[in-house]
C-alpha cells in the first residue's frame, strides 16, 4: 500500500495514529540534526519531520524538489502550528522513507507565485497542472460539470454521444477537416457543434438530451478562444420560448448554489437586441452597473431609438458633431474632479487602434451646479446643462461623449463604458448578474456578398407571428440600399442569449422544424435547392417524417467557468489548452506528417 492517508488529510484528531503518506516534496528546509519537508499531492500538503537519525539516511540520499517521496511515521501535534492550511495544527514524525521517483530541477517553481511565464508554463504543463492555483481551476470545473448533469438528469435529460467526424457544411466559422485514407479525396469535417444530430434526435423522440461536448472551430484566436472547446448542450421537443428560459434559468442558478454557494433568487432580467445595442452598445451588455448610452444624434426609428434629441448639440458650428453619423454619450457617476491629465489620457485611450476613435469631448457636472467642458467655446452653460440631463447625469457626474460613424462609435463607447466601470470598481469579479437578450434579427445583410446571412444559425425559426413574411417574400436583394426597406429586415429570431457579467454564455433558438420553412430559410441565405440538398439533405428529408416543435441552448461550458473562477482567459480551465496561435507548445502540436503518410491519405502538400 502506498498511502494510507492523502496528504491533505490529517487532523488533530488523528494524533497517534500510524500513517503512510507519498506525495512530491514541495520545499525541504534542514535545522541542524531534523529535517522539515512539505509533502504535496492532489488533496494538500503535510509537514513531514525526520530526526537525528533519518538525517543521516538523507545525507546519503539527498531530497530534491519534486521527488516522489513514500513515508511512514506517526502524526504528532505540530509545535509552530500553521492556520493558513488544513492540516497545520499536525506533522509526520517519519519512520522510514522510500524515494519512489527522482526529480530533475524543475524549470520553474511548482507555487502559486511561480517564476515561469505563460510559454514555459504551457510546455511543462505537466509541471503547471502540479500548482494549487491551477488545480483550482480544474476542480471548480469538475464541480460545475458535476452540478449541471445532476440538474439536467433530474429533469430527465439524457446524455448522448455525437459523431466527431461529419460532414463539412461551411456556414459561420471555418471548419477544421481531417482526410479520409478509405476514400481518397474526401473529408470529413469536426463539428463546430452538434446542432443537425440534436434536432435528429429530436426527430427521432429523445425529447431531452444533452452533452458536455467537444466542439472545433478554426478560428483566429484570443483570451476566450480556443481551437478546441467545450458546450454544455441541450435541445427539448415539445417547447416554446418560453420553457426553454425557465430550465435553463434553473440550471444557471443550481450551478451558483452548487458551485459557488449562491442562492440565486432575483428575477433574471429580459432584454431585446434593440434595446441592448442602444442603451448599451452591445448585445452582452454587463448590467452590474449603470452608465446607459444616451444617443444625441437625430433618431433613427429603424433602430429603436424614439427622442430626438438632436437640437441639444445641433447649430453650434461644432463640426465635429455636426458632421459625425451618430453622437453617443455616458454619464460616469462621481469623477468630475478629473483633472486636466486624467481626461487627456481617456483620449489617448479611445484614439486606440482597436478602439479607433479621433477624440473625447467631456462635459463635468461640478458639485457647485456649474458646468465645463472641453467645448465650452461652442456651447453655453445652460446648454452643458441640457446635454447632461439627456445623458441622466447628476452632480460630480463627469459626462463622456464619443461622435462617428454609427457602427464604429457604438462600439466604442461601449467599450469606454466598460473601461469606466472597471476603473470606477463596478464589475466585482464576486458578484454576479444575469441577463436574457432576446429577439435578435433573424437576418444580417452582407455587403460583401450582396446576400442574406444568418444571425444566428441557419436552422432558427422566425417568431411564430412573422413565418408567413418570410414565406410569402422573395429573399432576393439587388443592392444594399433595399436592405432596409425588404420585409425580411423586419423579422425576428426565435432566438435567445443568456449573459453573464457582459459575456455571453449560452446561446439558442426555437428551430425550425417543417420542411418547407427550412428550403425558405436556406434560399434566403443565397444556397439553390441542389446545394440544400447535397449539405443538408439528411435533415430535410428527417422533417418529413413527423419532426417535433424543438429548441434548445448551448452553453460555452469553458468560459462558465472562468467567469465562475473570476478569471478573463479560459485558458485557465482548461487542462491542456492551446496558445493564442492554436500551437500546443508541450506536444510541438500541429506537426508536419511523413511521405507514406501523405500517400495514404492521396494528399500533396503545396506550400508557398
Amino acid at each position: 500500500m502506498y498511502r494510507t492517508n492523502d496528504c491533505g488529510e490529517l487532523r488533530k484528531e488523528h494524533i497517534g495514529k500510524d500513517v503512510t503518506l507519498a506525495g512530491w516534496v514541495q520545499t525541504v528546509r534542514k535545522f541542524g540534526a531534523i529535517t522539515f519537508v512539505d509533502l504535496r499531492d492532489r488533496y494538500g500538503i503535510t509537514q513531514i519531520v525526520f530526526n537525528e537519525n533519518l538525517n543521516k539516511q538523507l545525507d546519503d540520499q539527498p531530497l530534491g524538489r519534486e521527488f516522489v517521496l513514500q513515508v511512514k511515521g506517526k502524526v504528532i501535534e505540530r509545535s509552530s502550528k500553521n492556520l493558513n492550511i488544513p492540516t497545520g495544527e499536525i506533522e509526520v514524525a517519519v519512520s522510514s522513507f522510500s524515494i519512489l521517483n527522482k526529480s530533475v530541477v524543475p524549470p520553474f517553481t511548482i507555487q502559486d507565485e511561480t517564476d515561469g511565464g505563460d510559454d514555459l508554463r504551457m510546455k511543462f504543463r505537466y509541471l503547471d497542472l502540479r500548482r494549487n492555483a491551477v488545480k483550482k481551476n480544474l476542480e471548480l470545473r469538475y464541480s460545475v460539470n458535476r452540478s449541471a448533469r445532476n440538474y439536467l438528469h433530474e429533469n430527465k435529460f439524457m446524455d448522448i454521444e455525437t459523431p466527431f467526424l461529419i460532414k463539412s457544411t461551411p456556414e459561420g466559422a471555418r471548419d477544421f477537416v481531417v482526410p479520409s485514407r478509405m476514400n481518397p479525396g474526401q473529408f470529413y469535417a469536426l463539428p463546430q457543434s452538434p446542432q443537425t444530430f440534436k434536432q435528429l434526435l429530436m426527430v427521432s423522440g429523445y425529447d431531452r438530451y444533452y452533452q458536455v461536448v467537444k466542439c472545433f472551430r478554426d478560428e483566429d484566436l484570443r483570451a476566450d478562444r480556443q481551437p478546441e472547446f467545450t458546450q454544455i448542450d441541450c435541445e427539448m421537443s415539445f417547447v416554446e420560448q418560453e420553457d426553454i428560459l425557465n430550465m435553463f434559468e434553473g440550471l444557471i442558478k443550481r450551478i451558483f448554489k452548487d458551485v459557488k454557494g449562491i442562492d440565486y433568487t432575483e428575477v433574471v432580467e429580459r432584454m431585446t437586441w434593440e434595446d441592448a445595442m442602444w442603451q448599451f452598445g452591445n448585445d452582452k451588455p454587463d448590467i452590474r452597473f449603470g452608465m446607459q448610452l444616451c444617443n444625441l444624434k437625430s433618431p433613427d426609428v429603424v433602430r429603436g431609438e424614439k427622442e430626438d434629441r438632436s437640437s441639444l448639440i445641433n447649430g453650434a458650428n461644432f463640426n465635429v458633431f455636426d458632421q459625425a453619423e451618430t453622437v453617443l454619450a455616458i454619464a460616469v457617476p462621481g469623477i468630475s474632479e478629473y483633472t486636466r491629465k486624467q481626461t487627456d489620457e481617456l483620449t489617448e485611450w479611445v484614439k486606440r487602434p482597436q478602439i479607433g476613435m479621433k477624440g473625447l469631448v467631456y462635459i463635468k457636472c461640478n458639485t457647485d451646479g456649474t458646468y465645463k467642458s472641453s467645448v465650452d467655446k461652442f456651447y453655453s452653460e445652460e446648454k452643458l446643462k441640457a446635454i447632461a440631463d439627456a445623458a441622466g447625469a447628476q452632480k460630480g457626474d463627469l459626462v463622456l461623449i464619443l461622435a462617428g460613424a454609427e457602427e464604429r462609435t457604438r462600439k466604442a463607447i461601449s467599450e469606454l463604458r466598460l473601461e469606466m466601470g472597471e476603473r470606477l470598481g463596478l464589475r466585482k469579479k464576486d458578484e454576479f448578474k444575469l441577463l436574457w437578450v432576446l429577439d435578435f434579427p433573424l437576418f444580417e445583410y452582407s455587403e460583401d456578398d450582396n446576400r442574406w446571412v444568418a444571425r444566428h444559425h441557419p436552422f432558427t425559426s422566425p417568431k411564430p407571428s412573422q413565418i408567413e413574411t418570410m414565406i410569402n417574400n422573395a429573399p432576393e436583394i439587388t443592392n444594399a440600399a433595399e436592405y432596409l426597406q425588404h420585409p425580411y429586415a423586419g423579422i425576428k429570431a426565435n432566438a435567445y442569449d443568456m449573459v453573464l457579467n457582459g459575456n455571453e454564455i449560452g446561446g439558442g433558438s426555437i428551430r425550425i422544424y417543417q420542411r418547407e420553412l427550412q428550403e425558405k430559410m436556406f434560399a434566403a441565405l443565397g444556397m439553390s435547392p441542389e446545394e440544400s440538398r447535397h449539405k443538408f439533405g439528411f435533415l430535410l428529408g428527417a422533417f418529413e417524417y413527423g419532426a417535433p416543435p424543438h429548441g434548445g441552448i448551448a452553453f460555452g461550458f469553458d468560459r462558465l467557468c472562468a467567469i465562475l473562477g473570476g478569471s478573463e482567459s479560459i485558458r485557465d480551465f482548461i487542462a491542456f489548452p492551446k496558445n493564442n496561435s492554436g500551437r500546443d507548445v508541450m506536444l510541438d502540436a500541429p506537426s508536419t506528417i511523413d511521405d507514406k503518410q501523405l500517400v495514404e491519405l492521396s494528399l500533396k502538400i503545396d506550400v508557398e
